[in-house]
């Protein structure tokens, strides 16, 4: 357990590992419906991403248990966060490149044309349903690239998304920490972690914006090298092509990142030990 802190954390230990795992697999669902851009999105994407709800709990999973570990070395929870987060991240996308590099293609189908490289094909004039675009897509890839297809921008993913978890998790305790001393004694916890997941997402993702448009490119246009692709933006856009869509991508994220915060807290204080519930301390 931390010392001196504000906002306690509770850790791997403090956890009815049975009660964490029922209650997060329905938490990870319903975020994964309220971030559905409508029912569009139902079709475009979201069902092969229902299929990332194993990569979440491994995540979590990775996070806490390295946490644990790290414990055993060096207490710092900034170091802790660091490690843990940059781990888990690494686990979670080694999961999830496959069903992001198919959902984005699936997501680029307008009206039968296709501004990526593949495109689905219809069947006497009619559309496919939603299992089979899927499927049209992932043999599509496969002919085309073979396994390796479909992770296509690992690296570039990798490079992006463990730097952001790193950063996010250390960043995500520190705001709560600060804005607790700035804060009356007795305002809510979850309120201080509910602003402070949308300000570490912010600061996250710009350190790690100009890698995200990389690996965009990557994965959706076919290319094989980060370098090149990295070559090519700044002969097309120059550096400002490195913050394309940072503005988006952290209003974006704001919403869904506090429903993730209060949701993944939440869940946390729901998981206690039977021992623990009643204790002040939390």
């Amino acid at each position: 357990m931390e010392d001196k802190r504000n906002i306690p954390i509770i850790e791997w230990e403090h956890l009815d590992k049975r009660k964490f795992y029922v209650l997060g697999i329905c938490m990870t669902m319903m975020i994964r419906i309220l971030r559905t851009e409508g029912t569009a999105g139902l079709y475009r994407g979201f069902l092969v991403n229902t299929f990332t709800l194993i990569s979440g709990q491994c995540y979590v999973t990775t996070y806490e248990l390295t946490r644990k570990y790290v414990a055993r070395y060096n207490n710092n929870n900034a170091v802790k966060s660091l490690v843990a987060g940059g781990s888990a991240s690494l686990v979670a996308q080694s999961i999830t490149v496959p069903i992001d590099v198919v959902s984005q293609h699936l997501m680029m189908q307008r009206k039968g044309e296709s501004m990526g490289r593949f495109k689905v094909r219809n069947q006497d004039g009619k559309r496919l349903l939603v299992f089979g675009q899927t499927k049209d897509i992932i043999v599509q890839i496969f002919k085309a690239d073979g396994f390796r297809g479909f992770y296509r921008g690992y690296v570039a993913s990798l490079l992006t998304y463990i730097p952001n978890s790193a950063v996010w998790w250390p960043f995500y305790h520190f705001y709560a920490e600060q804005l607790s001393g700035l804060t009356p004694k007795d305002c809510p916890h979850l309120l201080l972690q509910a602003i402070s997941g949308p300000l570490a997402a912010a600061t996250a993702s710009t350190l790690t914006n100009p890698m995200d448009v990389i690996r965009a490119r990557v994965q959706v246009e076919g290319k094989s090298s980060i370098v090149l692709t990295f070559r090519q933006l700044m002969a097309e856009e120059g550096p400002w092509g490195l913050t394309k869509g940072l503005s988006a991508r952290i209003i974006s994220a704001t919403p869904s990142t506090i429903v993730i915060v209060v949701g993944y807290e939440t869940l946390k204080k729901l998981s206690l030990r039977p021992e623990l519930v009643d204790s002040r301390h939390w």
